[in-house]
C-alpha cells in the first residue's frame, strides 16, 4: 500500500447535513494540526464542475485514505453509498485505507461490519479519537509504551476461577470503573482503550465480554455481543461480578 508521511491525501465522504455538525471543523483540524490534505467537496467543487469527475477522478482516485462519516443522515444517501462502494474496491485492491467514523446511533452498512470503525460520541471534544484516526491515516502502529509485567499480574491473584488472565483483566478494569464513578453502568470504549494499550486484540476482548456475560458477571442487551469485530456500546456490572472481583482484589473486603 502506498504510504506517505508528507501531507497524505484523504477523501472524506459525508452527508451535507453533517458539514456543520462535524465535517468542517474535523477537516480543518486534519489539515492544520495533522498535515493531512483533507479533500472536502465544498473546498474542491465549484459551479459548472462535473460532480462525477471531481469526486471519482480527483477526490477518490489518488487518496491514500478514505474517511466515511456515518450518521443518521449519511447511511442512506446515494452519493455516500457510491463513494463507499468505490472505496471498498480500492481497499480490496490494497490501494487505500478505509476509515469509517460513526457519529450517530445508526446502522452501519453491511459492507463495513468487518472493518474496525472509530466512534465519536462528543462532536465538540474528540482529541483521543482524532489522534487514532490520524495514526491510521499515516499507517503508524507504533508509539506504544514498552510492555512491562501485565497489569493484572501486579496482585497476588492473577486469575479468577474459571477465567483466563485476560477475562480477569477486563472484569478488574470494569469494576475499577465502578469504584471510581460509583456507577455500575460501563461505557465499553473506556475499558477497551485500557485493554488495547496492553496489546489485547479486539476479537479477544469481545470474547471476554461474552464469557463474563455468560457467567453472570456483566449484563448487556446489545445484539453485538458475541461478534468478533464489534463490541457492545455499554454493559452493566452485576453484583455477582463485582463481589467476585472484590473478594480477590479489594483488601479486607
Amino acid at each position: 500500500m502506498r504510504r506517505s508521511d508528507i501531507n497524505p491525501k484523504v477523501f472524506i465522504g459525508h452527508a451535507s447535513e453533517d458539514k456543520e455538525r462535524l465535517l468542517r471543523a474535523f477537516a480543518t483540524k486534519l489539515r492544520q494540526e495533522a498535515g493531512v490534505d483533507a479533500w472536502v467537496d465544498e473546498w474542491e467543487i465549484y459551479p459548472g464542475d462535473s460532480l462525477v469527475q471531481k469526486i471519482f477522478e480527483e477526490g477518490l482516485k489518488d487518496a491514500e485514505a478514505v474517511i466515511i462519516v456515518l450518521s443518521e443522515h449519511s447511511v442512506d444517501k446515494p452519493w455516500v453509498r457510491e463513494e463507499l462502494d468505490a472505496s471498498i474496491i480500492k481497499k480490496v485492491e490494497d490501494l487505500t485505507t478505509l476509515i469509517p467514523v460513526v457519529i450517530d446511533d445508526c446502522e452501519v452498512p453491511e459492507s463495513l461490519r468487518s472493518t474496525v470503525w472509530q466512534r465519536i460520541e462528543n462532536l465538540e471534544e474528540y482529541g483521543t479519537k482524532f489522534d487514532r484516526i490520524v495514526a491510521a491515516i499515516y499507517g503508524h502502529r507504533g508509539d506504544k509504551l514498552e510492555l512491562g509485567p501485565p497489569e493484572y499480574s501486579q496482585t497476588a491473584v492473577d486469575t479468577l476461577p474459571g477465567l483466563t488472565s485476560v477475562d480477569t483483566l477486563v472484569l478488574k478494569l470494569s469494576c475499577r470503573k465502578v469504584i471510581a464513578g460509583f456507577d455500575y453502568f460501563i461505557q465499553t470504549h473506556d475499558v477497551w482503550e485500557q485493554v488495547d494499550a496492553v496489546g489485547v486484540p479486539l476479537v479477544e476482548f469481545n470474547d471476554c465480554l461474552e464469557v463474563l456475560h455468560g457467567r453472570g458477571y456483566i449484563r448487556t442487551d446489545d445484539e453485538t455481543l458475541g461478534s468478533a469485530d464489534e463490541s457492545p456500546l455499554s454493559y452493566t456490572i452485576q453484583i455477582r461480578g463485582f463481589e467476585e472481583y472484590a473478594r480477590a482484589f479489594v483488601e479486607n473486603y
